[in-house]
């Protein structure tokens, strides 16, 4: 880093060191017969070595303090702009004696030279605008990078927090899942039932997937199908006969990538807000189609429900939804909460990449 940084300060100052040559060959090879073209342009590159370490000095001495001192240190600007017209001051000062004391003597040696001319006006003002010009683009230069940098620093922030965020909320719905299926083996070990050992495996499987899989940024939509299968058997051995599920799904390209569990809350909400909450015979309807990856998933689970029409989104609904929002720039999620049924329908572009 701090290679490439002195690589560009002396591509920097080389470039306007041969700019800055031809131009003082252009105005001092008049002074002298063509025969002598060598020597002026050794004095060429003299006269610009000798105003460029001036030029320089006041260039890095603006850019490492008055500048940091006003943008980091947020100091007053009567003493930053202080410091920048004695500095200034300084710098024109010492671009006239090299004119007056170097320069000039080595071009008309026959010239009596004074104090007088150090603050001739014209020399003066030339000075201050050689001076300017160049330390002017300097200070442009590092104002910009400095913003380039801030905006990938910012961006790296940004895309860190929202990383970190996505983590949590995979991370809240997890141990959601966890718990319920725990419930669910609890509950046979008590009846003594030979499934639960069925049961203890296939949660295993679940896990490992979790463990080990879950935190990719996609996967398959196989593999995400297969996971929301292995759930459903864990709750077809809890529900045995009074529950019927109807698992649908009509697939183009199985290589299509999906975020990991994205599916997987829907099936849990319906069992755990619908099914558990119903007396009679139940009922889960799961209808997935993905057709140039277009995703549309659908949902119906029986329910007894006898309050208004009212949408009220547990955490893992509105965990998922926030997910969606990382993920996919592309997607609707539509719930309805009928006395009878509630009903799922997402849609997803599975191809525009979210703010992640």
């Amino acid at each position: 880093m701090v290679k490439h940084k002195i690589y560009r300060h002396l591509l920097f100052w080389l470039t306007y060191s041969i700019q800055g040559t031809l131009l003082e060959y252009a105005w001092i090879h008049d002074f002298f017969p063509p025969e002598r073209e060598a020597y002026v342009v050794i004095l060429a590159i003299l006269f610009n070595l000798l105003l460029v370490s001036v030029k320089m000095s006041f260039s890095y001495y603006l850019m490492q303090f008055p500048v940091n001192n006003l943008l980091i240190r947020k100091n007053a600007m009567v003493k930053v702009i202080l410091q920048i017209v004695l500095a200034l001051l300084l710098a024109i000062f010492f671009y006239r004696l090299a004119n007056v004391y170097v320069i000039s003597p080595l071009l008309k040696p026959e010239k009596v030279v004074g104090i007088s001319d150090i603050v001739n006006p014209s020399g003066l003002f030339i000075a201050l605008l050689d001076i300017g010009y160049i330390s002017g683009i300097a200070v442009a230069l590092k104002l910009f990078r400095m913003q380039v940098l801030n905006l990938k620093t910012e961006q790296f922030l940004i895309k860190d927090k929202l990383e970190t965020e996505l983590k949590f909320l995979k991370n809240q719905i997890n141990p959601h899942f966890l718990f319920n299926t725990l419930n669910n083996i609890y509950g046979l070990a008590r009846k003594k039932s030979d499934q639960a050992p069925e049961v203890v495996l296939r949660l295993s499987k679940l896990l490992r997937f979790m463990l080990y899989e879950s935190h990719r940024e996609t996967i398959s939509i196989a593999e995400e199908i297969r996971i929301l299968e292995d759930y459903l058997e864990l709750e077809k051995i809890r529900y045995d006969n009074r529950l019927k599920i109807s698992f649908r799904k009509e697939i183009d390209d199985h290589h299509q990538m999906i975020t990991p569990l994205i599916l997987l809350p829907f099936i849990e909400n319906a069992f755990k807000h619908g099914l558990n909450e119903t007396t009679g015979e139940s009922q889960i309807e799961i209808h997935i189609t993905l057709k140039k990856g277009q995703l549309n998933f659908q949902t119906s689970n029986t329910q007894d429900y006898s309050g208004e029409n009212i949408i009220n989104e547990k955490i893992g609904l509105s965990n998922i939804r926030r997910q969606l929002e990382l993920m996919y720039k592309e997607f609707s999620l539509e719930l309805e909460n009928f006395p009878k049924t509630f009903n799922v329908s997402l849609k997803i572009n599975l191809n525009s990449h979210g703010t992640l």
